[in-house]
């Protein structure tokens, strides 16, 4: 298994940032995968897929780089650059990256990636970080950027229940829930970050960044000993824009709407969270917390200056005896194309 040492100044003061390239580069491996994890998902591939595949027909150079850079197991470096982590900056700032890398570099990543040698269309071309900015940028504008204050919405509402999860159970909860299966927290400082076979590395200094992404596709990336970066998807329950099903039953005993509101509550959710979310006006969605408060189905807590709700175990138990309406635990994110 890949694992980091951690130091404990380094996680004390990780921290959790949104990276509008990070997002793009998922949704790209999705594009390329042309296979959904949710039917949101599937939704959002079905309105792009075939467009995308135009634009790599016409740019057969850039299909090649598209599969080479994305690679059977491992991400060219300069495909999945480091946050800065500073502050949240826009995807035209942050590919400036992806341009400023050299063409002989970017060559050898792409044999890393690969695991071989390089492609001779590839080898002799000396654009290959400006057509992988062209590519990415693209994605970005036809298919990111449109629906990107949804997305935003959604991947803030997933910091802000990860940061009350912390807040509870400590860092071994909140990191064994990032990608269950394949990411969990070992003890003595140790985090396994993938289920693969790679040496260990230290994380002794610098900077720890935890990204989310509305995909469900992660990855790693550390720009030497200053940055380490952990991409994951958001939780499950939160990337399929249509949310978790309302149970038949629960819906006429509460009403859609308020029932729509309790069954997200599975997590801590705020009020404007639950607004974006759901879909529904600030005022209804109060008025439908209040109800559920004074029954007893929710209780209201504080992360910081957000005020979250969740469910009560009263709440817990009307929902989950309806079915369990919520998709799978977050699942997870190297530069590995999986951890």
């Amino acid at each position: 298994m890949g694992w980091w040492q951690i130091g404990t100044d380094t996680l004390a003061g990780s921290s959790f940032v949104l990276s509008p390239l990070a997002e793009t580069v998922a949704s790209l491996k999705v594009l390329h995968a042309a296979s959904a994890a949710h039917p949101g998902e599937r939704a959002w591939l079905d309105r792009h897929l075939s467009a995308y595949r135009e634009r790599l027909a016409a740019e057969p150079l850039d299909a090649l780089l598209v599969r080479a850079a994305i690679g059977p197991s491992w991400n060219a470096d300069f495909l999945t650059p480091t946050p800065l982590g500073d502050r949240e900056r826009s995807f035209e700032e942050e590919v400036v990256a992806v341009r400023a890398t050299r063409p002989a570099d970017a060559v050898d990543q792409l044999a890393v990636a690969i695991g071989g040698p390089v492609p001779e269309p590839l080898r002799s071309a000396r654009d290959l970080p400006d057509r992988l900015a062209g590519v990415l940028g693209w994605v970005w504008r036809e298919t990111v950027r449109p629906e990107w204050a949804r997305r935003r919405r959604i991947l803030e509402a997933d910091v802000v229940a990860r940061t009350a999860m912390l807040s509870r159970g400590g860092w071994a909860a909140a990191l064994d829930e990032l990608c269950p299966g394949k990411m969990r927290w070992l003890g003595d400082g140790r985090l396994q970050v993938n289920t693969r076979d790679y040496p260990p590395r230290s994380v002794d200094r610098g900077r720890l960044l935890f990204v989310p992404v509305t995909p469900a596709k992660g990855w790693v990336s550390w720009e030497g000993t200053e940055r380490y970066a952990i991409v994951y998807p958001c939780a499950g329950a939160l990337a399929d824009a249509a949310g978790p099903a309302v149970p038949r039953a629960l819906g006429a005993l509460l009403g859609t709407a308020r029932a729509g509101v309790l069954v997200r509550l599975g997590s801590p959710l705020s009020t404007s969270q639950l607004v974006a979310l759901t879909g529904q006006g600030l005022g209804s969605v109060g008025r439908h917390l209040k109800v559920l408060l004074d029954a007893g189905l929710v209780r209201r807590g504080r992360a910081g200056r957000s005020v979250l709700y969740e469910w009560t175990e009263a709440g817990a138990v009307l929902v989950t005896a309806q079915g369990d309406p919520r998709p799978g635990a977050p699942r997870g994110g190297g530069r590995l194309t999986a951890p």
